[in-house]
């Protein structure tokens, strides 16, 4: 009697070892994930989506692909900052947002700007497009570019959706943007002002 006791206590310990160590990995994985995969200018980014009906949640993954969050980010094609727009571009935003300033390339350093335009550049798109893989490779290749792979029906077959993205670039800008999206869903909760309910 006292063996089977001995044995039962055993499994019991065992049982509680075992969850206390589910728990405790769980616990830094999830912190080791929301490192890599953070919240930063969150006030920004809360009040931009907001505004522009975008998922906070994709915003972020635009500029964790783009910048890293990095303010001073220049790509090798000129785009510049947060989420990394061309002066060609924005300039091209600023007459959609209609406002009293008018901005200088310079100006797309500065986080509060770039994360206006860049949101209201993405909800442009997001309106034009209805996938989000297509919207996501019209931010990245230009709305001309993908409007002319819509109409050859072998990247597309009925106009609306990209069967295949022909650049490599924007194939693993759109990959690397849904993945991120994808980990924010999982970690981070958002209510209705964009702000994070668990951050």
């Amino acid at each position: 009697m006292k063996h089977f006791k001995r044995i039962l206590l055993a499994c019991a310990a065992a049982v509680i070892l075992l969850l206390i160590g589910y728990f405790a990995l769980n616990r830094g994985y999830t912190f080791f994930m929301k490192r890599a995969y953070p919240l930063q200018y969150t006030q920004l980014v809360a009040k931009e989506a907001t505004a522009n009906r975008l998922d906070p949640a994709l915003v972020y993954s635009v500029i964790k692909a783009e910048s890293n969050f990095d303010p001073n980010a220049r790509s090798h094609a000129g785009a510049v900052g947060l989420m990394q727009m061309t002066p060609d571009t924005f300039e091209w935003v600023q007459t959609k947002l209609k406002s009293d300033t008018k901005y200088e390339e310079e100006d797309l350093y500065a986080p509060d700007i770039n994360i206006r335009y860049g949101c209201k550049l993405l909800a442009l798109l997001s309106e034009r497009y209805s996938e989000k893989a297509t919207a996501l490779s019209a931010y990245n290749a230009g709305m001309g570019t993908v409007n002319t792979w819509l109409k050859n029906p072998d990247i597309s077959k009925d106009g609306a959706v990209l069967d295949s993205i022909p650049y490599e670039e924007t194939r693993n800008y759109v990959d690397a943007v849904l993945k991120n999206y994808a980990n924010y869903k999982k970690l981070y909760q958002f209510n209705s002002k964009g702000e994070t309910i668990d951050g």
